[in-house]
Parts: structure tokens; C-alpha cells; sequence
């Protein structure tokens, strides 16, 4: 398996450190204090929080420094509706355009996402989830409903990320995968886009129960 890059190492657990509240809405990320927690240089820590700015997670505010954007859940709701018209949309074009080579891709993502499940790798679930919704995009058949499509995923990447915690949550979002798949592969445009659209609302409740958990859990 090819190295994780230093960069992506640290973004992916600032976007942990984030959405479990490590680091709250509105605090100061500190470049020197995350130099010295993740033992790397300067460079790193600033393409990961460049990226993260990108989408949307932190806030590079010009001779301020960086800090944690302030999402309330209902923010996150209304991002995650609109992810799931997007998905849908992008779902149903897939099932009318998608061409064999890119059928098998998404076949081979989907069986990743199966492999990961099966030992329980939420991590590796994560980024085969994101090839196999990749794919859709690519195969749409739209370009800027591709675009804009992959630039409000960003901004969800690590909600979407911390919902695979969720007790059960990847066997079934697998389930879902399957169901997306297979009315893409039929060229059951309406299934497509109706099973992509509820896969993604879906993702609404369980982040919405597990914050709600956590704040009780932590008296936050």
C-alpha cells in the first residue's frame, strides 16, 4: 500500500481532532503547537490546513491565523439536503451515461468499500467511499454538476468521515452502495437517483445522533 503523504496524515486527523471537539468552533489553530504534535516541518501542517480551508472546515483569516469555522447542525443539515440532490442528480445522468470501463471501476470500488467493511477499517472504508462516489461523478456526464458536486464534498468530508463510527454504519452504507450500483448498472435512472439521494440524507440522522451522544457524553 503506497505511503499516506505527511500532508494528508495530518489533515486527516485534524479533521478527526475537529469533529470530535478536540479543537472547538472558533479556536485558533496554532502552526508551531501542530508542528511539534505531529513532528514534521512547517510545510505539511500548512498544505493541511490549506486544505482544510478549502473545504471549509477552518478559516485563514490574514494576519489573524487559522481557526475553526463554526457549523451548528442544522448548517450541516441544510449542506448535507442539498449533497444529496447533487448526488441523486449526479446518480441518475451515471445510469443513462456510464460506459463499461467506468462500470467495472465503480464495481471495483464497491468491492474495496466490502473489503474494508469486512475488517472493520473505517479509514479505509472512508477512501474507497469516496472512489466509488467519484466515479458517479465522473461518469455524470456533467462538469459542473461534477464540480460542484466534489466542492461541497469536501466541505462534509469529515462529517461524512466520523459517521462510519456509527455501530453497524459501514455494512449498511455498503447495503446502500450496492442498491446505487446496481440501478446504474440496470439503467434504472429514477432507482439511482432516489437510492444515491437517501444515502446521503441518511448520513443527516446518524451524524446528528452521534453529536448529540457525544455532547452528553462529554457535558459539551
Amino acid at each position: 500500500m503506497a505511503r499516506v503523504p505527511e500532508s494528508q496524515r495530518v489533515r486527516d486527523a485534524l479533521e478527526d481532532a475537529v469533529v470530535h471537539g478536540r479543537y472547538r468552533p472558533g479556536e485558533r489553530l496554532d502552526a508551531l503547537q501542530l508542528e511539534q504534535e505531529f513532528g514534521c516541518s512547517r510545510t505539511p501542517i500548512r498544505e493541511a490546513l490549506l486544505a482544510l480551508e478549502r473545504s471549509g472546515l477552518v478559516q485563514i483569516r490574514p494576519k489573524q491565523g487559522t481557526y475553526v469555522t463554526e457549523l451548528s447542525i442544522s448548517e450541516l443539515a441544510e449542506r448535507f439536503e442539498v449533497m444529496a440532490e447533487l448526488e441523486g442528480m449526479a446518480a441518475r445522468l451515471c445510469a443513462r451515461r456510464i460506459e463499461r470501463a467506468e462500470l467495472d471501476e465503480l464495481e471495483r470500488a464497491l468491492k474495496e468499500c466490502e473489503n474494508h467493511a469486512t475488517t472493520g477499517d473505517a479509514d479505509g472504508y472512508y477512501y474507497a467511499n469516496a472512489r466509488f462516489h467519484g466515479v458517479i461523478y465522473d461518469s455524470c456526464g456533467n462538469e459542473y454538476l461534477r464540480q460542484q458536486a466534489l466542492t461541497l464534498k469536501r466541505a462534509l468530508q469529515p462529517y461524512r468521515r466520523l459517521q462510519l463510527r456509527v455501530p453497524d454504519r459501514m455494512r449498511r452504507s455498503l447495503t446502500e452502495h450496492r442498491e446505487i450500483a446496481d440501478a446504474i448498472a440496470s439503467g434504472d435512472s429514477e432507482a439511482a437517483e432516489n437510492a444515491a439521494r437517501e444515502h446521503v440524507l441518511v448520513q443527516v440522522k446518524e451524524f446528528s445522533q452521534l453529536v448529540r451522544t457525544w455532547r452528553q457524553l462529554t457535558g459539551r
